[in-house]
């Protein structure tokens, strides 16, 4: 018979694998970097929409360009920051570019029209791609194996963790609620960012490309990532599955709020059970998914889920208030589930099957289909879920289940023709 381990007994369990994984140095430097600059960004993220409106003026039609605009900029900066951290110091790049998004983070502040609005939020959106990017190329030569995946996992958990804390101390600006205080809780945001990036500076030298002798012949560097179909396939289907991220910043609230009997608070108790199962679960989760296969089957689970979660959330919208409230919250789990396999898995396979010499391209490549997701998740949430309701659920079930499939069909392809090749060596 087993023993089921309490919510205490996971939490002990969770804060043993962090410790032993921040026993690296350089997981150790990037972890507390990153856990200083998402206090900032959770400040950030919970002010500056509603700065550019009561303080601002801008019309929501204003704000949804700024950021559709922005995020496109950041399509390019996610590829352009990968091939960089090839060419350059990763360690300096990485540095330079927190900085900068520091900045111009503080920067809002003095956003006193559209125009203005839209060049800083480009230049901050498109930072911070390119620094993920970066930093992606940073694990991707740091770290070999199992290392690179739990790598990622441990640094997503950190974040949830910065951006819930920094999103509690925004409440104390809106709480105040004047000009002045969000002002002054954006700059603290801003200046903590800089902190972050001095930090980074204590990076190990090997986290950056190998030099080459120009006297030595040119090394053969692998095609380009754009040339490598499978890789560009697997980005394509990862950034449709990410759109899920969308889904629960847009179309979760406005469905709850329009079109349920479920009571808006209870959108405030869905991003407390995200964050939770993240900050328990991303870890332990994500064990294994540097073998292809494995990783391909976990995300393959987490598209089962996520349509199960569509379905669910779907089905919330025709029933009584307390049955709306346990199908909501059932969807929600689902939903966190979901998107910690599929984060798990795509971080194994955007690893593994990527050429070790293009690490940086690779990587960069990669984050191109995250940002273009997030791009185009406001519009595609919009066209089903808030325009179609019920249908608009299934439509996006299917799409996410089809491209969790798809990338489990890549998977065991891969890990097929892995394991052909020992033998045709072998008979060759």
């Amino acid at each position: 018979m087993g023993v089921t381990k309490s919510p205490s007994d996971t939490a002990t369990v969770a804060q043993h694998s962090l410790r032993a994984a921040l026993s690296d140095p350089t997981l150790k430097t990037l972890a507390s970097a990153i856990l200083v600059a998402t206090v900032g960004r959770g400040i950030f993220l919970t002010l500056t929409v509603l700065y550019f409106s009561r303080f601002v003026g801008l019309s929501a039609l204003e704000i949804a360009v700024i950021l559709s605009v922005s995020s496109g900029v950041g399509v390019a900066t996610s590829y352009i920051g990968g091939r960089l951290a090839d060419r350059f110091s990763a360690r300096r790049l990485l540095v330079g570019m927190v900085a900068i998004e520091g900045l111009a983070i503080a920067t809002y502040t003095f956003a006193g029209n559209f125009s203005t609005a839209v060049v800083i939020a480009c230049i901050a959106v498109g930072m911070n791609r390119g620094a993920n990017a970066t930093r992606s190329a940073i694990i991707a030569r740091a770290f070999v194996g199992p290392n690179r995946v739990n790598a990622r996992a441990v640094l997503r958990t950190i974040t949830n963790l910065g951006i819930a804390v920094g999103g509690m101390i925004a409440g104390l600006a809106l709480l105040a609620g004047t000009a002045d205080a969000f002002r002054g809780m954006m700059i603290g945001a801003g200046a903590v960012y800089v902190l972050s990036a001095l930090h980074l500076r204590h990076l190990p030298t090997r986290v950056d490309a190998p030099r080459h002798d120009p006297a030595a012949p040119d090394p053969k560097r692998g095609i380009s990532p754009f040339r490598d179909r499978r890789y560009v396939l697997l980005t394509v289907l990862s950034g449709i599955f990410g759109m899920q991220f969308g889904l629960a910043e847009m179309g979760v609230p406005l469905w709850i709020s329009q079109d349920t009997r479920a009571p808006d608070v209870l959108i405030s108790v869905i991003l407390v059970i995200n964050t939770l199962c993240v900050v328990l679960l991303q870890v332990p989760l994500s064990r294994g998914t540097d073998n292809p296969r494995r990783a391909g089957k976990i995300v393959k689970t987490g598209g089962v889920l996520m349509a199960v979660a569509c379905a669910l959330y779907a089905t919330a919208g025709g029933v009584p208030e307390i049955a709306a409230i346990t199908l909501l919250c059932g969807a929600a789990l689902l939903h966190s589930f979901a998107e910690i396999l599929s984060q798990a898995g795509a971080w194994g396979l955007s690893f593994e099957l990527a050429n070790p010499l293009k690490a940086g391209a690779y990587q960069g490549m990669f984050g191109m289909g995250s940002a273009l997701g997030a791009m185009l998740a406001p519009l595609v949430v919009t066209a089903t879920v808030v325009e179609h309701g019920v249908l608009g659920w299934v439509i996006l079930g299917v799409v996410f289940l089809a491209s969790a499939a798809g990338t489990a069909l890549i998977a065991r392809k891969a890990s097929t023709t892995a394991a052909l090749a020992p033998a045709a060596r072998s008979l060759a």
